[in-house]
């Protein structure tokens, strides 16, 4: 590699190979461990008391547990619906957002996992769910959703992770190259997979990423569809619609995107690679989070146009979700991943460093409240009046919704301090091209 490839990257390759990080990272790091310490609390005291704990009552058989899956499932599908596109497409945004794209949505997975498991109320039979050669022949019942999830999450974590891992080779290679320390070469040695930059070895890496990315096309679709059919196969008058897979990928893309927008923004002001993601790249980021935002208050259209022609009693639980006990989580959905990033239509806006905190976080709230005015909202009116009741989360269920995001920014953090944020070899490669344009 030329002295002048390597200057490109030296900024990026630093930042991991640093012995210092900062003050604010450290204290991030705290944070975020001891909400980690929360879920800790949290997982083990349901482990040994039991589902009962929470606030779960019949009809609602999964309350915070089922929101919040849905709502970490969301980013991670469309975090990495994005990232595949991108790889396909060889855009120039790759450089810039794909390596912590490809890192939030593999985070977002491994947190959402955690919820199924749990809920079983069983955690450590988990393995039940999976169709393993049992000696008395008792099969799992694949009617069973918690099966539906098994499938999706395992086959979602390995997708994801080969498509983050494959993607970062080339520059733990480069990591292990420039490390000062023997330790810190070895480490970063055994996973670069003996790189050497030939061209065999470009050849087939280029072939291997590329794969995965169409690997993640259909697996997103059908997973995020999978989520929302968990609701539409039940006869739950809300539930039982077929727009509930489009509603949920549609939503699922601007969550992901918002979040993608927010981890760029702080990484591109914390870290100060403005160089690496530009003013451009933020703007774009935010043009694409606004169409988002547009396609997603479109399904919200589309749902009360559905309500107006469907049954009575569909018609009923639809806009009881809307105006009933729970109308203030509809609006406040709206409010937030609709209307706020609206914001976005202003340049300034899309390029401003607290707008794009501001509208990112305010997306990922607002899709939060769509998932718990769906679950719960959509689940308080059924055909049997005598079951009508209300539910409320109880301050476990509350720790422990906090303690995955801990385990989520406790999971960039590290991310952020030991492997490079941006994509040093796309770099390189883009920089190359440039000069020979």
């Amino acid at each position: 590699m030329s002295s002048n490839a390597q200057a490109i990257t030296s900024p990026v390759a630093e930042v991991p190979l640093s012995r210092r990080f900062g003050l604010l990272w450290w204290i991030a790091l705290v944070a975020s461990g001891a909400l980690v310490l929360l879920l800790g609390y949290t997982l083990v005291s349901v482990s040994i008391l039991g589902v009962g704990i929470w606030g779960v009552n019949i009809p609602f058989v999964w309350g915070f547990d089922l929101i919040n899956y849905a709502w970490w499932i969301g980013i991670a599908n469309g975090a990495s619906l994005f990232a595949a596109i991108l790889v396909l497409r060889r855009h120039d945004l790759r450089t810039a957002v794909n390596r912590f794209a490809e890192g939030v949505a593999l985070f977002a997975v491994i947190c959402a996992g955690i919820f199924p498991i749990f809920h079983l109320g069983r955690p450590w039979l988990f393995y039940w769910t999976f169709p393993y050669p049992a000696t008395f022949e008792v099969w799992p019942q694949f009617r069973s959703t918690l099966t539906w999830d098994f499938w999706a999450i395992s086959t979602h974590v390995i997708v994801t992770s080969l498509l983050w891992y494959v993607g970062l080779i080339p520059d733990l290679a480069t990591l292990r190259d420039r490390a000062r320390r023997k330790t810190v070469q070895r480490i970063y040695g055994v996973f670069a997979l003996g790189w050497r930059g030939s061209v065999r070895h470009w050849a087939y890496h280029q072939r291997a990423y590329r794969l995965v990315a169409i690997l993640v096309l259909p697996l997103i679709l059908i997973m995020q569809s999978t989520v929302a059919f968990e609701f539409a196969v039940t006869l739950v008058p809300d539930w039982h619609e077929t727009r509930q897979p489009l509603h949920f990928v549609a939503t699922g893309l601007a969550q992901g995107l918002s979040i993608v927008l927010l981890v760029a923004v702080l990484l591109r002001w914390g870290l100060r690679i403005e160089r690496y993601i530009d003013e451009g790249d933020i703007d774009l980021l935010g043009k694409l989070v606004l169409a988002s935002a547009l396609v997603s208050g479109y399904l919200y259209l589309d749902e009360f146009v559905s309500a107006l022609l469907a049954d009575r009693i569909g018609q009923e639980a639809t806009f009881h979700r809307m105006t009933g006990v729970y109308a203030g989580l509809y609006w406040t959905a709206i409010v937030y991943s609709i209307l706020i990033p609206q914001l976005f239509w202003l340049k300034a806006a899309r390029q401003s460093t607290i707008a794009g905190i501001f509208v990112g976080f305010s997306i990922g709230v607002g899709i939060w409240f769509d998932r718990f005015s769906i679950i719960v909202g959509g689940l308080q009116i059924d055909h049997l009046p005598s079951i009508w009741r209300s539910y409320s989360p109880t301050l476990l269920e509350t720790g422990l919704f906090l303690g995955t995001v801990g385990l989520f920014a406790g999971l960039l953090l590290l991310f952020a301090r030991f492997l490079p944020v941006v994509s040093m070899f796309e770099t390189r490669h883009d920089e190359h091209e440039e000069k020979s344009s």
